[in-house]
């Protein structure tokens, strides 16, 4: 069976219905002990005063008693009662019915004095029966064969055990709210731990790997209170080296890309240089010249993307917002990376928004050259507006993205879906770069599969039409930013 609620919900059910248990037998007990003694002690009292009362009548009955005698007796002892004799009776009262075969069977065995509680239309009775003995003047005692019958009426000793009913029910219904004040009393006591414990957690979880328990006590919750201290203790260490690694490793890559320029822009004149003296040459001079200049530029691309992820990642990325037709800015993309074939620009009038030019143009370039190379013309451009946002869709007619890459997979760095291909036209970062361009404006970057066509990527960057301001930069996403103006990949 498994209980409703949660855990308070249960410690307070549980402590009400064992504290409800334990005060309604206590109360139960405790009236059944008083019960029994009251009625013992009621019934000791009418057998003792009958006892005495007879005592007293005896010396004055004459014996054999006649009719006469037996009257007398019956009046001296009062109503509701029965006297016989040999066959002879004297009797008074409407509830002498109830005098039964049973008691005068032991009234007859002169065992004493016989007691039988009985209940009738009038309430509860006490039928008490005795024989009276005579005493001799030497003290001797003998049976004298009269036999005395009283019927004593309970009515006030019911009424005072339906009192006592009363208070116990009163009693049990009385500790009901305090059985359920001190559960909550209790329940808060024992779950303000815990309760400790969630927010820990919740905070621990948001990247607060400060946080600590105080433990209290020697209990379980103390123990556990010292356990999650000595993970999170374990754990802000591990992450702290983790970061301490990964800031080693962003330093690296930015000192290299840094140290690279120069002799990279160096090594790009000289193969260009190559390459002019190549074309008087033989072909296979030209090809090989040709090969090596590509080869050389993609390498410097290469740099300059690491070298600007190790700034976001630094935090130092700058926005250069400008009013602007992003339309104008998305065909002049187009037309500066000569994507005029295979490529269809959609757009219907100006798009205003306030934007950086430059990340703009390199994402639609990335994104872009991306289709161009891993889907099939056309390439479909469509430059809308949403609302308060800017829409760019590219949409190609290739295969689309295969089933089992997700986005966090598809947007990130180096990603290739071929893992095979040693070598590719991207650098595996194009996707990754238009990704942080448009987190840093504030807006995002999704794709998709569209039915009759292939992929389509969704650029939406809000248009801040009445901002003056540059918009506030996020933290440093995971992807890198910006790149260069190739729009190469190497994904899909």
């Amino acid at each position: 069976m498994r209980w409703p609620g949660g855990l308070r919900t249960r410690v307070i059910v549980a402590f009400v219905v064992v504290a409800m248990a334990a005060a309604t037998a206590a109360s139960g007990a405790g009236y059944v002990v008083a019960r029994g003694s009251l009625i013992e002690e009621s019934q000791q009292r009418a057998t003792d005063s009958l006892r005495d009362q007879l005592t007293q009548l005896a010396p004055d009955v004459t014996y054999p008693p006649d009719q006469q005698a037996l009257d007398r007796l019956r009046r001296s002892i009062g109503d509701d009662a029965l006297v016989t004799f040999d066959g002879m009776s004297a009797s008074a009262g409407s509830a002498l019915g109830l005098v039964s075969d049973e008691l005068r069977a032991a009234v007859a065995t002169g065992d004493g004095f016989a007691v039988q509680r009985v209940v009738d239309d009038s309430g509860p009775k006490l039928v008490m029966g005795t024989s009276m003995t005579l005493t001799g003047l030497d003290g001797t005692r003998s049976e004298s064969g009269v036999d005395v019958y009283v019927i004593q009426d309970l009515q006030r000793l019911q009424d005072q055990l339906d009192q006592w009913t009363r208070v116990v029910g009163l009693t049990i219904a009385g500790a009901l709210p305090l059985a359920i004040a001190l559960a909550l009393l209790i329940s808060r006591s024992v779950l303000r731990p815990i309760r400790g414990l969630r927010d820990s957690a919740n905070q621990l979880a948001h990247g607060d790997l400060s946080t600590r328990l105080s433990p209290t006590g020697r209990d379980e919750l103390a123990d556990l209170a010292t356990t999650f201290n000595h993970t999170a203790a374990e754990l802000e260490r591990s992450v702290g080296e983790l970061q301490r690694r990964e800031a080693d490793a962003r330093r690296f890559a930015g000192d290299v890309s840094h140290e690279l320029r120069t002799p990279i822009m160096a090594l790009t004149s000289l193969m260009e240089m190559l390459e002019a003296d190549a074309r008087s040459r033989s072909p296979d001079d030209a090809q090989m010249a040709a090969m090596a200049v590509g080869q050389t530029q993609k390498l410097a691309r290469l740099a300059e993307d690491l070298l600007e992820i190790s700034r976001l990642d630094a935090g130092a990325a700058q926005l250069r917002p400008e009013m602007v037709d992003v339309a104008r800015v998305v065909a002049d993309s187009l037309q500066l990376r000569a994507f005029d074939d295979g490529v269809e620009l959609r757009t219907h009038a100006p798009v205003l928004a306030r934007v950086d030019v430059r990340r703009l143009d390199v994402a639609v370039g990335n994104i872009v050259g991306n289709a161009l190379r891993h889907g099939r013309p056309p390439v479909i451009v469509d430059v809308q507006v949403d609302g308060d946002d800017i829409v760019v869709i590219v949409t190609d007619h290739g295969p689309g993205i295969p089933d089992d890459v997700g986005p966090d997979a598809l947007f990130a760095r180096f990603y290739k879906s071929d893992a095979s291909r040693s070598t590719s036209d991207g650098s595996g970062l194009g996707l990754s770069i238009a990704l942080a361009n448009a987190r840093l404006h504030g807006g995002d970057l999704t794709a998709c599969n569209t039915e009759g066509a292939g992929a389509q990527f969704t650029l939406r960057l809000p248009r801040r039409l009445d901002d003056d301001d540059p918009p506030p930069a996020p933290p440093p996403p995971d992807p890198a930013a910006d790149g260069h103006p190739g729009g190469d990949d190497g994904r899909r």
